[in-house]
């Protein structure tokens, strides 16, 4: 039986889950792990930097490698590069070695950048009315990764005998690793053809156009201003969050679970989010998703007692979702089948390099500014979102009175 697009979804929801599940364990351990081995405590936090640098890097080579070899056997390569950080990063708490940490931990990176495609591959697979249902299905799998992720990190670290602080999570990440190529090798089919074919309309023989009219295209900076601006903001927030809670007298207990409602938030909302957006549009899903994030830094700047950071960290988690979500399905209305690997690579890597420009910036902001300045400087990111996202709307309300 051939596979649907909806199966596509679900088995590539697993392999998020996967991934979710790998990125917790380093979200949970890598600050304190990098604190441990660093030579200066300052760059404590670089280890964990490299996951998102890493994934900028490679989000090029990420999109060439799914063109020649597609994309099951391109994200079994994604699944070994976890493998390998997993590995590498077991070797380097053994050796006490951080340079070799770093490599461990941007390995996971590398795995980060071929897992951001899973959605778009879904997206793909189906027909333009259920775009916003695939991806959602595809971001479901972050929601037990999200519960579960710190507490597998918790009972792992001290797997490994002799005893080695922390080398157990990492083996378990490297597990991860495995378990992603299991499911693509045994579960994940190819799509037999693309959504315009499938239309009836042989997109692949339409010449592709330059790449800066595609990315000028007021969808396409709608799309990168939820997608790219929209995931900057919220790993800029949540990467200062732990230590701000800190800061503000609560306990580190208390800033883990902050973070574990914080993932809720991003994962949970995915299985009505497609369903919301097919009923109210995706302006509406957008818009939604702003407001949410504002709300958090409004929240966040009103108090710093513990309901406020719980507050706070659960509306910036949804309206990142609403934000991925709706940024998403608009992306892939930009691209005609001759551009699409084109289009997604320039999409995902401008993403990840504002993020991690947000991730690196995060701890100096935090450290020489505050948490107030945090929160602060979140609300221009998102009013620059805010106006492409209008300014895509007015176009389209245009375009659509002319026709």
């Amino acid at each position: 039986m051939a596979a649907t697009p909806m199966s596509h979804a679900r088995v590539l929801a697993i392999c998020q889950a996967l991934f979710t599940s790998a990125l917790s364990v380093d979200l949970t351990l890598t600050g304190l792990v990098g604190y441990t081995l660093a030579p200066d405590k300052a760059l404590a936090t670089l280890p964990f930097a490299l996951i998102t640098v890493a994934a900028a890097v490679t989000a090029f080579g990420a999109a060439f490698v799914i063109g020649r070899l597609g994309r099951r056997l391109a994200f079994c390569i994604g699944g070994l590069a976890c493998t390998a950080g997993g590995a590498v990063s077991v070797w380097a708490i053994a050796r006490h070695d951080f340079v070799s940490f770093c490599v461990g931990t941007a390995l996971v990176g590398v795995f980060q950048a071929f897992a951001r495609y899973y959605r778009l591959a879904a997206a793909d697979a189906a027909p333009a009315a259920d775009k916003p249902r695939a991806i959602s299905a595809v971001l479901t799998g972050g929601v037990a990764a999200a519960v579960c992720g710190p507490a597998i990190a918790a009972w792992s670290m001290d797997l490994l005998m002799p005893p080695l602080p922390f080398a157990g999570a990492y083996a378990v990440v490297a597990a991860f690793g495995i378990a992603t190529v299991l499911v693509l090798l045994l579960a994940y089919r190819e799509p037999p053809a693309s959504v315009a074919a499938a239309a009836g309309m042989p997109a692949s023989t339409l010449p592709p156009r330059p790449m800066a009219q595609i990315v000028r295209q007021p969808a396409f900076l709608a799309a990168f201003a939820n997608n790219g601006i929209g995931n900057a903001v919220m790993m800029f927030v949540m990467t200062a969050t732990p230590i701000a809670a800190v800061a503000c007298n609560h306990t580190i207990a208390q800033g883990a679970q902050i973070i574990e409602w914080h993932l809720v938030g991003m994962y949970a909302p995915s299985f009505v989010a497609g369903l919301l957006l097919q009923r109210y549009g995706t302006p509406a899903m957008l818009m939604a998703g702003i407001a949410l994030s504002a709300l958090a830094s409004v929240v966040a700047l009103a108090s710093t007692a513990l309901p406020a950071f719980f507050i706070a960290l659960l509306c910036l988690g949804i309206g990142w979702n609403f934000m991925f979500v709706g940024g998403t399905t608009l992306l892939a209305s930009c691209y005609q089948d001759s551009e699409r690997a084109r289009t997604q690579a320039v999409a995902e890597f401008a993403a990840a390099v504002v993020t991690a420009i947000a991730t690196l910036a995060a701890g100096q902001v935090l450290h020489r500014y505050g948490w107030e300045a945090i929160n602060l400087a979140a609300l221009p990111a998102l009013a620059l979102a805010l106006v492409m996202t209008l300014a895509w709307q007015r176009g389209a309300r245009t375009a659509a009175a002319v026709s």
